[in-house]
């Protein structure tokens, strides 16, 4: 879920970037609005040049990775399935997800029509709305780094003018909020909790991506803000939605974002040539690649121990084993890739490991409705 916004400033170089004499400066390509971004020079012992295949898109590629708004996309020109590739609807799933653990933890949720209308309404508020509009967002706001990175991508590229980015922003933005209202309502809530909770993360997400404060300037800040976005809200509303939100489940959920953080890690392996070059402490720019590796590994297990032996303690021994039990693999397919190449290897790691770990959010979340 995730933020509001409308002050699109120009995003600044830093002052402290070394420069040759005379970069190229970045310049606007004005026919019909069309944003086209071209990266200052930076000099070749800060940031060295990626591979060229690393510089463009593969040749003939998927239509189907570019609806996703994933890597080896193909060059698209139909502004419609632009627009939802910069929602990026692979991200959806684990949101979509948050919502049914919170459902599943409130103990309230039957199979009803009503409940699954309900749940299926959440969803799209967290996904395809807010998700959506956290997405296209943070890709306008990482236009220039996109333009280092993947000059390629629907804005740097000029594929979507300003106006059509904008345009969508809000619409995503309010269609969301109108969403999260209409559950209240719904729900028969006094106190519009779920709408209040849409404008939070909506909140976070901006402060993530726009200056001044732009979160993910830091690694620490911008990834467990990120963690608890795709863990925390999506539960919290989810179980908002059919129960009570109490105290105990913030707090639990809160510390399972810590391996939200981590996770956010693995993503910042493949941007490390741009996050340097304008200055963002992401953190394989701040402690290296070898020593990033192992805090993105030490934040996923080392949380989902803890809550094992929350759960442990909390006399559900059955649901700690299983949640132990799914750690497992997911520390087997750490050194298989992600140790190995977190960038060569960063797909095919999240796909082995991550739906081990989504299920343990699912075993806790029963753990916690007993």
């Amino acid at each position: 879920m995730a933020t509001v916004l409308n002050i699109f400033s120009s995003i600044r170089l830093p002052n402290n970037m070394t420069r040759r004499p005379t970069p190229p400066p970045i310049y606007l390509s004005l026919p019909r609005r069309r944003l086209v971004i071209r990266a200052a020079e930076t000099d070749a012992n800060e940031v060295a040049k990626a591979p060229a295949q690393e510089k463009a898109p593969l040749a003939g590629g998927s239509s189907f990775n570019q609806i996703l708004g994933i890597k080896g996309a193909k060059q698209e020109t139909d502004i419609w399935k632009i627009r939802v590739q910069l929602t990026k609807p692979v991200t959806w799933p684990p949101l979509v997800w948050g919502v049914v653990c919170g459902a599943a933890a409130s103990g309230n949720f039957h199979w009803t029509v009503d409940d699954v209308a309900k749940s299926l309404v959440c969803m799209m508020m967290s996904g395809p709305c807010l998700t959506g509009y956290t997405q296209t967002l943070n890709d306008w706001y990482d236009r220039e780094i996109d333009a280092i990175n993947e000059p390629y991508r629907p804005i740097p590229s000029g594929a979507i003018s300003e106006n059509e980015v904008i345009t969508q922003i809000w619409v995503l933005l309010l269609g969301g909020l109108g969403l999260a209202y209409i559950l209240d309502v719904w729900a028969g809530h006094d106190f519009p909790i779920i709408f209040y909770l849409a404008i939070g993360g909506s909140l976070v997400s901006y402060i993530y991506s726009a200056p001044p404060l732009k979160l993910k300037q830091n690694g620490w800040s911008g990834n467990f803000a990120l963690g608890a976005s795709y863990i925390s809200l999506p539960w919290w509303a989810g179980q908002a939605l059919f129960g009570t939100l109490t105290p105990d489940i913030i707090v639990l959920t809160l510390l399972y974002s810590i391996a939200g953080l981590g996770i956010g890690i693995v993503n910042d392996f493949k941007s490390v040539e741009g996050d340097r070059a304008l200055g963002l402490q992401s953190i394989p720019v701040a402690f290296g690649a070898e020593t990033a590796k192992w805090i993105c590994v030490g934040a996923i297990d080392i949380t989902q121990i803890s809550v094992a032996s929350y759960l442990l303690g909390a006399s559900k021994p059955y649901y700690a084993l299983a949640l132990l039990g799914l750690i497992l693999p997911q520390v087997f397919f750490q050194f298989k890739y992600f140790l190995k190449d977190p960038v060569k290897y960063d797909v095919k790691y999240q796909a082995s490991a991550q739906p081990f770990m989504v299920l343990g959010l699912l075993v806790t979340a029963l753990a916690t409705s007993h």
